[in-house]
């Protein structure tokens, strides 16, 4: 199976290959937990990210034996899902995203040109000047709103800089301009901080969408009432073994899932999902950037957007990612 990981190959040789050399690799439950238990000694290296490229090579492989996509395997439930337009952070660029009216100017254009359904900003952050400010954040939130007009769902991720009472302004902003939801406005290892934010305001806060602990990170925070959507990506939990753990949980609880990111893993687990998962994350997206050019060491795009704003999931085999093998052997630097 595939997939591009980015594991130093120190890791490989230390942390992943004893666990799975000699497996068999339909075991991938068995698989995870082990590489699981492995990371109590070795978080510095055997950290999530590692533990999904394993997975979702895992993944992978079994599509391609089976010749089915991976959401198949999962238990489709859907072949596209609408996206949303998220872009990168503030800058303080020209013509870029340096100002609320830019972020106005770049939504219009997501939404009424491209034909994104939904829009997310993310806004400035240190070191740029001013970075966070509340007022300028909501700011750019009412630009935006008034360029797509008042049908659009719209979201906001201010990184998590602010205090509980600027998180709470912040969100009483939002409240007035009708947004969606927000995610991540103040560090996530405070949970209790998230429980009195979603006390203060009917705002939906979605979350937590970088916290470490997996799946039973994001069963405390649904216990104690500290988001209103669950938040998860691959990339976050170590996997789409444990991604579709929290998808059930989210179900059971009866609370919407939003997945963190974009990416082939978390396509196929939201086309997987019986329980909205409203929207694909498509981006980041900038201005300056063509987001559709297909990448040197792939032969189409992961996630093409149609004009109606909805991402299809691939049906070949697997992860179903066309590699361009001709470019990756052309500029390979190592193998074993």
């Amino acid at each position: 199976g595939y997939y591009f990981g980015g594991i130093a190959k120190g890791t490989l040789e230390s942390a992943v290959k004893p666990i799975v050399i000699g497996q068999d690799p339909a075991y991938r439950e068995q698989i995870w937990q082990a590489l699981k238990e492995r990371q109590r000694l070795n978080m510095t290296t055997l950290h999530d990210r590692v533990m999904t490229a394993v997975d979702l090579a895992l993944w992978d492989l079994a599509g391609r034996a089976l010749g089915q996509p991976v959401h198949k395997l999962l238990g489709a439930y859907r072949d596209k899902v609408p996206a949303y337009a998220s872009t990168m952070c503030g800058d303080d660029l020209e013509g870029g995203l340096a100002t609320p009216e830019d972020y106005a100017r770049f939504a219009e254009w997501a939404v009424k040109e491209r034909g994104y359904p939904s829009f997310k900003l993310h806004t400035w952050q240190p070191p740029y000047d001013g970075a966070p400010s509340v007022k300028r954040d909501l700011a750019a939130c009412a630009a935006v709103r008034e360029a797509v007009g008042p049908d659009i769902p719209l979201m906001l991720d201010p990184f998590h800089y602010y205090s509980r009472e600027e998180a709470l302004q912040l969100a009483k902003g939002l409240e007035k301009l009708d947004y969606y939801w927000m995610e991540e406005p103040m560090d996530e290892h405070s949970m209790s901080s998230y429980v009195w934010l979603c006390e203060n305001t009917s705002l939906p806060i979605c979350g937590p969408e970088t916290a470490e602990g997996k799946m039973f990170t994001r069963a405390e925070w649904i216990k104690a009432g500290a988001c209103d959507l669950v938040r998860g990506g691959v990339g976050d939990v170590g996997g789409l073994t444990p991604l579709m753990k929290i998808a059930h949980l989210s179900e059971a609880f009866g609370m919407r899932m939003e997945v963190h990111g974009g990416g082939v893993g978390n396509l196929h687990a939201l086309c997987a999902m019986g329980i909205p998962g409203e929207f694909y994350e498509r981006g980041l997206l900038h201005p300056f950037i063509d987001f559709d050019a297909i990448k040197p060491w792939l032969n189409a795009l992961d996630d093409p957007m149609d004009d109606q704003g909805f991402v299809h999931v691939s049906q070949l085999p697997g992860l179903g990612q066309d590699i361009n093998w001709d470019y990756i052997n052309d500029n390979l630097v190592g193998s074993y």
